[in-house]
């Protein structure tokens, strides 16, 4: 088969493409380049700039390229910037979804991997959360990913296209250094980017109901989430009309005071925590069973905190080696 990976040279698509490059697949990146980089593209993969709104492009890709599946990760995901801007989120998300999903069932193309996120559950009051916890998203963003699930399961029943939605959970870590997330968004790099400045890492409150007061996530290295997208473009190949809803986690939380320490603990920093009033729709503790894909795909994570805490670590030195100097 040859999959078209959008948003392939994205952190997350970088990744995805050399799983499936590496297990044998043929690959084509299609990335608008907005925050995605061209050096991540592996030599001898293709490249094709362009925006999933530009329908004859995406078409063109697809015909060119005798596109046989594809992996859709293109799209804005600041849930802050979703806010201020929902019209934008809407248009590249949802309405991006839509022309590809045109494009995709005019060319006859079997399988459709779609990039969700647990962000489409919103605050979920359960221990762990599995793929029947209601869905309540608390942002534009979280709003655009149940939506694009919604778009991609009725398009794949109503044309026989195979389709999956993988729920994201916190994604970290790297494959190698010069594929690291060079973003400061998530909780690994907002770290790392206070303690190269010598300053305290924040923690949003400290007051939630867990075992240290402080929220709890469930974090996948980006490798094993990688592996998690070819295992299911495996199983859509294998299986025409088949339509997936997976969670993409370790079923483990981590409190947030917890990574501070075990970041620590890896950088050879010393700064204490410091705290700061809670965000607004921030849930005590997000954690994902993830019961269902190992048994639909027989995938397991391979890969721990310590792992993704480390491979983060040399990707952000490497882009900032005044971090590598602990503070006294």
């Amino acid at each position: 088969m040859t999959w078209l990976i959008t948003g392939g040279a994205g952190y997350i698509g970088a990744h995805v493409v050399r799983a499936m490059t590496e297990a044998g697949e043929r690959t084509v990146v299609y990335d608008d380049l907005s925050t995605g980089i061209a050096e991540r593209v592996p030599d001898g993969v293709p490249l094709v700039v362009g925006s999933t709104l530009d329908a004859e492009r995406v078409a063109r890709a697809l015909r060119d390229h005798e596109v046989t599946g594809v992996v859709h990760l293109a799209a804005k995901k600041q849930v802050g910037e979703s806010v201020d801007r929902p019209l934008h989120y809407y248009r590249e998300n949802v309405e991006g979804l839509r022309v590809l999903l045109d494009a995709v069932t005019e060319a006859r193309v079997p399988s459709f991997v779609f990039s969700s996120s647990a962000a489409v559950y919103g605050m979920p009051d359960v221990d762990l959360v599995t793929e029947d916890t209601p869905c309540a998203p608390m942002s534009p963003y979280g709003e655009t990913k149940l939506a694009g699930e919604w778009l991609v399961r009725a398009t794949g029943r109503a044309t026989g296209l195979s389709t999956a939605s993988l729920r994201y959970f916190n994604v970290a870590g790297a494959a190698a250094p010069e594929l690291a997330d060079v973003g400061v968004f998530n909780i690994i790099p907002m770290i790392f980017e206070r303690l190269t400045a010598h300053e305290p890492p924040r923690v949003f409150g400290d007051d939630y109901p867990t075992p240290d007061g402080t929220c709890v996530r469930d974090y996948i290295h980006v490798m094993d989430l990688a592996e998690a997208h070819v295992a299911t473009a495996r199983a859509l190949g294998a299986t025409p009309g088949r339509e997936l809803t997976l969670n993409i986690g370790r079923g483990e939380g981590v409190s947030v005071r917890e990574m501070i320490d075990r970041v620590n603990d890896v950088t050879g920093h010393t700064l204490p925590p410091a705290v700061a009033p809670r965000r607004p729709g921030d849930p005590a503790r997000v954690v994902a069973s993830a019961d269902r894909i190992a048994t639909e795909l027989a995938w397991k994570a391979k890969h721990d905190v310590q792992d993704m805490i480390t491979s983060a670590w040399e990707g952000w030195v490497r882009l900032h080696p005044e971090a590598g100097t602990a503070t006294p």
